[in-house]
């Protein structure tokens, strides 16, 4: 059986394209259980689309029987047009992340998706496959409504009246180890870029592996959405994601390395023992970055000092709102400003890199909220600042604020990007115009000081990639226009 795991086309706002670590664990849970032809699919770095593969495949008389695709929110209508080509061309159509988690019967009202799997889908995957492939002739196509798959906890399919079945959830795992490392060897590495140029300039030849050493956040943001990884903290052992980091380091030779935890320094001695033993064993050679914000308040200046001797060249923090009563009672972050300042501070003094992420437009904000938390980015100065527009994503708090009280602007899910320049809602008095206009002012006030200026017409990467750099430019620091939502 011949199976290909897609990512839809992403067009993102920067130049930046790091693997699909997601399609790279079901492709080693596949490759570990006896299934040795899986192909990646990644659109942000392909140069034909998924219909040409699928066509080329054919044309060699190896077609794919199913067509595995991942999508969240704002790609969910790119993974729908892969599922129709993928249809029309005799594949049968699975579909899985995020989106499809929180919204499986939207997908499944659709004719060109076969089956949705909800939530970690390493173990929902093998046991599709088994049914599909225990057919009485052999083919695949014959067994989309075969009553077995009705055992498969975590799938949603259709019976053979043509009634869509969302079977019971599945469990989340509760031993990592046991799940196969990623089959990193069937990303096309060479495609992929570093993980930051805003900060580091743009590097095409880079070869930047990601790695997450735990699932899941017990925290219970609002804005937040955990569909796959769900509220239960689940941390690898530090032997297990020790095998992994050698793999990167000495066999895969990776030039830099993203920790893509929701969380990964919930535990903060598990942190800390995990630095100890990349130093340890010298794998403190190639840089890392942790790409998620970490949690402040499980932070102290040895874990920063630690990174830092464990090859840590940058680490992000969620700070979110730089007012007190929105952290704590609209964004529900669950720390203090006190303690985003001492991270910061402790972070800097070990002598790391820092990015801090902010968000405008929360229920309840106004425009002075909004300016404190400007104020306490520029009082941070991170090296780079990530500032947000709320974006109500589906399963979340702040999504059914929304429905209930609210007037939502954003009417298709390619809407929802974090980037986007638009705010998506309103709730209350605070109009999309203001939250709009603070947003593009502080990209201004922050980025348009003179110190700021000047580092970054010494980068190379300004020079290298001017073009994209003035759209960047053009983009963020422009003076938003009043507009009708």
């Amino acid at each position: 059986m011949r199976i290909l795991l897609v990512s839809p086309e992403s067009k993102v706002w920067n130049s930046r394209a790091h693997i699909h670590n997601g399609l790279g664990y079901l492709a080693g849970s596949l490759l570990a259980t006896g299934y040795p032809n899986v192909t990646l699919y990644d659109g942000a770095v392909e140069d034909e689309s998924v219909a040409q593969v699928l066509d080329r495949a054919r044309a060699d008389h190896q077609p794919y029987d199913v067509v595995g695709i991942s999508a969240p929110t704002v790609l969910i209508e790119n993974a729908w047009g892969v599922a129709r080509d993928a249809k029309a061309r005799g594949a049968i159509t699975i579909l899985g992340g995020p989106h499809l988690t929180l919204q499986p019967d939207e997908s499944m009202q659709k004719p060109e998706v076969d089956f949705v799997a909800r939530g970690e889908a390493e173990d929902t995957i093998i046991e599709f496959l088994r049914v599909l492939e225990t057919t009485a002739d052999g083919r695949p196509q014959t067994a989309i409504s075969d009553a077995r798959f009705r055992n498969i906890l975590g799938l949603s399919w259709r019976d053979a009246t043509g009634r869509v079945m969302h079977n019971l959830d599945r469990p989340l795992r509760a031993d990592l180890d046991n799940i196969p490392l990623p089959a990193y060897h069937l990303f096309k590495i060479e495609r992929y870029t570093n993980l930051n140029p805003l900060t580091d300039g743009l590097d095409p030849h880079a070869r930047a592996y990601t790695i997450v050493t735990s699932r899941g956040c017990p925290y219970k943001c609002t804005y937040c959405s955990k569909p796959i990884t769900g509220d239960t903290w689940r941390g690898r052992s530090i032997e297990n994601v020790m095998r992994e980091w050698r793999l990167l380091v000495r066999d895969l030779r990776a030039t830099e390395i993203g920790l893509t935890d929701d969380i990964w320094n919930l535990d903060l001695k598990r942190a800390k023992e995990l630095c100890r033993a990349i130093i340890a064993e010298g794998l403190n050679t190639v840089p890392w970055v942790t790409v998620h914000g970490m949690k402040v308040n499980h932070t102290d200046l040895e874990l920063f000092q630690l990174m830092k001797q464990a090859g840590c060249k940058r680490v992000g923090f969620g700070v979110e709102s730089g007012d007190e009563y929105i952290l704590k009672r609209v964004v529900k972050k669950s720390q203090t400003l006190d303690q985003v300042r001492n991270a910061f501070k402790n972070a800097k003094a070990a002598g790391l890199q820092t990015m801090g992420f902010f968000i405008y437009g929360m229920p309840g904000e106004t425009a002075a909220t909004m300016e404190k938390t400007t104020q306490l980015a520029l009082e941070l100065d991170p090296d780079l600042a990530n500032f947000m527009i709320a974006a109500p994503y589906p399963g979340t708090e702040l999504w059914k604020l929304v429905e209930k009280e609210g007037i939502l602007f954003s009417h298709n899910w390619d809407d929802y990007a974090i980037h986007s320049d638009k705010a998506h809602f309103q709730v209350g008095d605070l109009t999309a115009e203001i939250v709009e206009r603070k947003w593009h002012e502080a990209y201004r006030r922050f980025y348009f000081r003179p110190a700021r200026i000047a580092r970054r017409l010494l980068m190379k990467d300004t020079w290298l990639n001017a073009p994209q750099r003035v759209r960047d430019a053009a983009r963020f620091f422009r003076v938003p226009k009043a507009n009708a939502h």
